[in-house]
């Protein structure tokens, strides 16, 4: 007989890390990220401190917002990346961009004018509320362009109302998932959580992402990273991260 008490401890599975994170917001005062180049500095000293090795990071580029260009990202680029070496900081530092599904996006693709990660997967949002009335159209547009199109943080998108039909549907569509990191811990709220979870049972998780615009953000990864849900995602999904070293 075996009491209780005397019942041998579940050992810890390690879990991977990786060394790309493949969304934020580092290059300063172009979007609503990072500030200054002191607080991109510290940014990325944080991620370096949490195993890193290579940051690509994603302005926004909406229409009515931030009108960024590949110029003027590669051009803050530059001057982070050598802000960064001067601060002695060893990252691997790259850009894309994190494009807005809009009437201006339309015109970027049309031209070929675009930021895409390596393997040319272009990293796409939506609005959080509203689903766009042609986002089958702008996505088969984006695969026609020779592109493959990755959503982030799909679970974020609260005109989702049913994550099994609708999820699923983007999948059909060759949408990949980039989950962001922090949606576990329950940073952006229940709904994102919930949803996190459901994409990592599901196995629809392809890449992980910080999605990092401050310092708070780098701080809570730590914890995501300690986490039983940070754990459970390695159970049914093949996150791609390092296939973009």
């Amino acid at each position: 007989m075996i009491f209780p008490f005397f019942k041998k401890k579940k050992e810890k599975i390690e879990v991977p890390r990786f060394r790309v994170d493949l969304h934020s917001h580092f290059i300063p005062g172009i979007d609503d990220g990072s500030k200054s180049m002191e607080e991109s500095l510290l940014l990325l000293k944080g991620m370096a401190s949490l195993g890193y090795t290579k940051v690509i990071t994603t302005p926004h580029i909406m229409a009515d917002a931030y009108r960024n260009t590949p110029r003027s990202i590669l051009e803050g680029l530059e001057g982070l990346r050598e802000a960064s070496r001067e601060a002695g900081i060893d990252l691997t530092i790259e850009a894309a961009a994190e494009y807005y599904l809009d009437d201006g996006f339309e015109a970027l693709l049309e031209k070929g004018d675009v930021l895409t990660l390596k393997g040319d997967y272009l990293l796409f949002e939506t609005s959080y509320f509203a689903k766009p009335m042609q986002i089958e159209e702008m996505i088969f547009a984006i695969g026609s362009s020779g592109y493959k199109p990755m959503m982030a943080h799909p679970e974020r998108y609260r005109y989702v109302k049913d994550p099994l039909e609708e999820y699923s549907r983007f999948k059909e569509l060759g949408v990949f998932f980039q989950v962001n990191l922090n949606s576990f811990s329950g940073h952006y709220g229940k709904d994102a959580k919930a949803k996190a979870d459901f994409l990592s049972q599901e196995g629809m998780i392809d890449f992980l992402g910080s999605d990092v615009h401050h310092k708070k953000q780098v701080d809570t990864l730590s914890d995501v990273f300690a986490s039983d849900a940070y754990a459970a995602i390695f159970e049914k999904n093949r996150i791609l991260n390092d296939t973009l070293l």
